[in-house]
């Protein structure tokens, strides 16, 4: 009689050469392959190429974020991304403008560049905590690639050093939703791989049972 610990693993063994199994392998393997640093596959930097990227920049505490669309133009040229960009008043309008531009269907990724640094009353902690829960549910709410690019400093100097060249959140902010972007690709040319080879595959028992069939070829 063999073991039930040599059956499960011979259960095991076919699953693994399984075609549906493999399809679902090779899904995560890519997966891990776009998070891993270093190890970005060439279809991934592909479907960075041509992105639809608006930018859209508060424009509260200007000079900063000024600073920081330059750095998200920059990183998006850079990957051959097409951007357009967009303003609002402050980062309080940030939310329902991303809302706006994510239900267009125009863009895989909207970017919101923002400013806020803290002042004499507690204005600063009301506005960064609703802009940033609010960008957090679109975010999971929408099929674009929504990073967070608002600042939220205790001094103009802090937002200054996050906004030079050397350390610019506008571009960190660009280059994590090109990944989301290349991300998304990639889920999307798996499971469509991994329908078509669920399709064609017959089943075993099937192809067993036409087999047997009287007076078949």
């Amino acid at each position: 009689m063999v073991p039930a610990r040599v059956r499960a693993r011979r259960g095991a063994d076919r699953l693994r050469r399984s075609r549906a199994h493999q399809a679902a392998f090779h899904l995560w393997a890519r997966l891990r392959q776009v998070s891993t640093p270093g190890k970005t596959a060439a279809r991934v930097q592909n479907a960075q190429r041509g992105a639809r990227v608006a930018i859209l920049r508060a424009r509260w505490n200007d000079e900063i974020t000024r600073a920081l669309a330059q750095g998200a133009v920059q990183a998006a040229l850079a990957a051959d991304a097409k951007v357009e960009e967009f303003e609002v008043a402050g980062s309080f309008e940030l939310p329902p403008a991303v809302a706006m531009l994510a239900r267009t269907g125009r863009f895989d990724a909207v970017v919101p560049l923002g400013c806020l640094i803290r002042g004499e009353t507690a204005h600063f902690d009301v506005l960064a905590h609703a802009v940033a829960r609010s960008l957090a549910e679109l975010a999971a709410s929408f099929p674009v690639a929504i990073p967070f690019g608002v600042l939220t400093c205790e001094t103009i100097e802090q937002a200054r050093a996050r906004s030079s060249p050397d350390h610019n959140v506008g571009a960190e902010a660009m280059a994590a939703a090109l990944e989301l972007v290349a991300l998304r690709h990639a889920m999307a040319s798996s499971t469509e791989r991994a329908s078509r080879s669920a399709a064609t595959a017959r089943p075993r028992s099937t192809r067993t049972k036409r087999r047997r069939s009287p007076g078949s070829r």
